[in-house]
């Protein structure tokens, strides 16, 4: 098996960086792609989606007399928004199509015993995108109560469409594509690149990375935020640590 992986590794090592480059460029094309045709999709469902993105402002509304709305401040505003939603709408729509692009971008450095894993990757990643949207979209109410809660006594909060539309986005996406690390560390154990005892060694590490990325990626300035992205994300590093020492252990048992 090592001698396997040797030639493998060798014959990645020998693709020239100009290849790696011009795979790493048609697999960006392809992905880029995906999310164009997932947000042609996405403009057809502009009004729903944004009427969720926007009630739960108009909650807080409610709450303080109606002093919170957004606001569309210039000419091509509601133009430039209902983009924006449309590419978000994209990019969650196509998350299969461009998950695929990142694997079949590693997979040629792979044996053809390890390139079957395509299915398993797949299979967890998905879920898991879906998984980290699902909760973000449980969360996002709370952080925007939370944020218009700061508005003083008697002022007004409009919130500039083009910034609420980027917290939204950098909000979901961060939970989703956060969720998906763990199937990257089983991968990176599977493919003998990392062990297993490794990441289990630098837990305490992982948690204070995990910790502070969470603080760093949720754009809201509360605790509840954050540990609802690093409590999640704590519990499945190692429940990646966990399904990584499996392939071990079935391979022990196979030579006992």
């Amino acid at each position: 098996m090592a001698s396997s992986r040797a030639r493998g590794g060798d014959r990645d090592a020998r693709m020239p960086l100009a290849a790696h480059l011009r795979e790493f460029r048609n697999r960006l094309i392809l992905a880029a792609a995906g999310i164009a045709v997932g947000a042609i999709i996405g403009w057809f469902f502009y009004e729903p989606v944004f009427d969720a993105l926007q009630k739960p402002v108009l909650e807080a509304a409610e709450q303080s007399e109606g002093l919170v709305s957004i606001n569309f401040s210039g000419l091509v505003t509601a133009l430039d928004m209902q983009i924006k939603v449309s590419l978000f709408i994209g990019i969650v729509l196509s998350a299969p199509w461009w998950l695929y692009q990142l694997w079949a971008f590693v997979a040629p450095g792979l044996e053809k015993r390890e390139k079957r894993y395509t299915f398993g990757f797949l299979g967890t990643a998905i879920p898991l995108f879906v998984g980290g949207i699902a909760l973000a979209w449980w969360v996002y109410p709370r952080a925007v109560d939370i944020l218009t809660g700061f508005t003083p006594e008697g002022g007004s909060n409009f919130l500039d469409a083009q910034m609420f539309m980027t917290f939204t986005m950098r909000l979901f996406l961060a939970f989703g594509i956060a969720f998906v690390f763990p199937v990257v560390m089983v991968f990176l154990s599977w493919a003998g690149i990392v062990k297993p005892r490794t990441w289990l060694r630098g837990w305490r590490w992982a948690v204070i990375i995990i910790f502070t990325a969470a603080a760093v990626l949720t754009p809201t300035p509360d605790v509840f935020t954050m540990l609802m992205m690093a409590g999640p994300m704590s519990a499945l590093y190692f429940g990646a640590i966990g399904v990584a020492s499996l392939k071990g252990r079935l391979g022990r048992r196979r030579r006992t």
